[in-house]
């Protein structure tokens, strides 16, 4: 296929750009990091290139600091998402991806207490819910925005990914800085608020693997992807300490950014086209390995 992928020099991208070149697709990514000069935003309202499947991985966003600090740049995104929809349509754009994020859930479900599992059906898209900033903000309409490009006739998979991480992630994310002070082998390990907030973490590799295989098998929208598990961030930070082989004390920080306490997913409906392969366990060894 002649794929167009957004953000092909992100995080996500960078492992999507290599999964399908691997298999045969001609791929053209446009990115603004790394030096390239092709915006995104730009190419969306202006391009008329034909393909047949677009994947958008391109966003504004840059850790819990920067969605908590940065409100108005991370709302950049609103934009963003709304050019690659039209783009879509005006180009009779067959099938397409919008990565949506465990962000666009409801605050409400998502705080101290019992552990809510997110179920997809947790988001009414014509009563949304407060979600979590401007990031869920942009996500939560670009779902919204999925369905209009749906009735033009582009097929749209909608997924919501849960906490990916991976080797290669920037360190304003908590996986990677957590294992860099692993690495350095930090003795007070600072831990962002109380550590009792839960992520369900989700490797990179299997959010490339869950999302071709949605692709392949024309899985409807929207899905979460994760494992369903919930890891407090003390619990993270033991599994990487021991798997580092040293015990430090753990120096909470109460006033940094912490986001919702419980984000953790009923895993249902990916499970019923894809199983996830790297635990959690397996995730940290080959980062410390890196």
């Amino acid at each position: 296929m002649r794929v167009l992928l957004s953000g092909h020099r992100g995080f996500i991208g960078r492992h999507l750009h290599a999964a399908l070149e691997a298999r045969g697709d001609y791929v053209v990514g446009i990115d603004l990091n790394n030096g390239s000069s092709v915006d995104a935003l730009d190419y969306f309202r202006t391009a008329d290139a034909q393909y047949d499947l677009a994947i958008h991985c391109a966003a504004n966003v840059g850790g819990r600091a920067v969605i908590d600090g940065s409100p108005l740049a991370v709302a950049t995104n609103l934009a963003l998402d709304s050019w690659y929809f039209q783009w879509l349509v005006r180009t009779g754009t067959p099938r397409a991806v919008f990565f949506s994020s465990s962000a666009a859930y409801p605050v409400e479900l998502q705080q101290p207490g019992d552990i809510h599992r997110l179920t997809e059906d947790d988001i009414n898209l014509d009563n949304p819910g407060l979600p979590d900033a401007t990031y869920g903000l942009a996500k939560v309409t670009g779902e919204r925005l999925a369905q209009y490009a749906e009735a033009e006739g582009c097929r749209v998979h909608v997924l919501r990914p849960m906490s990916g991480y991976g080797a290669d992630q920037d360190d304003c994310y908590p996986f990677p800085a957590f294992i860099g002070r692993a690495k350095r082998r930090e003795d007070p390990f600072e831990v962002w608020g109380d550590g009792s907030s839960t992520r369900d973490w989700i490797h990179v590799d299997d959010v490339v693997g869950a999302t071709l295989a949605a692709i392949d098998q024309d899985v409807t929208g929207p899905i979460n992807l994760g494992w369903g598990r919930a890891t407090s961030f003390d619990q993270l930070a033991g599994y990487v300490t021991q798997a580092a082989g040293y015990a430090p004390l753990i120096k909470h920080l109460p006033t940094a950014p912490q986001g919702v306490h419980h984000r953790v997913c009923d895993p249902t409906r990916m499970l019923s086209f894809y199983q996830p392969e790297v635990t959690l366990e397996e995730g940290i060894r080959r980062a410390l390995d890196s």
